[in-house]
């Protein structure tokens, strides 16, 4: 499975980038709205720093008015991806960007039947939202789960992309039963990291070492 992540922050970005694990970055418009700069700047630069799919969601609802959003996302770096929302009017836009040569992101799925039609509508991912289902008192994974198992079989190239990741078991699960992406927050790439059995181990080996040290010098 590919880890992608999802912010706009260019510095968490660039430091996750370096770790060497990115494969990929998702944005919407909340996460454009907490940070200062223009919007193609930030694509731009996001774009030099991760080299894989860079998604750029639209914001028009009217399907004439997302194919011209799209079209012009989609023309600021060739790995742009353009994310339209679940609903009617992103379908038929999905089809026509799709047609254009245009690689989009169906965002907003919640369930199999709508993953089912944003792929016969010739989208290249579609991203079940995992955390905001359980929001609602439903089972996020549950739901990732059937729309993977639905795809298996579909003649496309469509990836499944698990967004609205809220922890690392989020991840794990998502792995666990084979979805293509997962698309995680910042602050949950650091909570995958970081274990104390690890930090106390390292602790040991360090104080090990400068125990060595001090006895070669004496």
């Amino acid at each position: 499975m590919k880890l992608f992540i999802d912010s706009a922050d260019l510095h968490e970005i660039e430091t996750l980038a370096a770790w060497g694990v990115l494969k990929g970055v998702t944005t919407n418009p909340s996460l454009l709205n907490q940070v200062e700069g223009d919007e193609i700047s930030i694509y731009r630069r996001i774009c030099e720093l991760v080299d894989g799919p860079i998604s750029a969601e639209v914001v028009a609802q009217d399907r004439h008015e997302m194919v011209s959003e799209g079209r012009r996302l989609a023309a600021i770096h060739p790995n742009i991806v353009v994310k339209i929302p679940t609903s009617a009017e992103g379908l038929r836009a999905t089809s026509t960007l799709a047609s254009d040569g245009i690689s989009v992101n169906m965002t907003l799925c919640f369930t199999a039947p709508q993953a089912l039609l944003a792929a016969s509508a010739g989208a290249r991912y579609v991203s079940p939202f995992v955390g905001r289902y359980d929001d609602i008192g439903n089972n996020g994974v549950d739901a990732l789960r059937e729309i993977v198992d639905a795809l298996l079989g579909f003649d496309s190239e469509v990836e499944v992309l698990a967004a609205s990741i809220r922890n690392p078991i989020h991840v794990i699960e998502a792995a666990k039963m084979g979805a293509d992406i997962a698309t995680i927050p910042p602050k949950v790439f650091y909570q995958m990291l970081e274990h104390p059995l690890t930090s106390a181990g390292l602790e040991k080996f360090n104080a090990d070492a400068a125990a060595r040290r001090t006895r070669q010098a004496g």
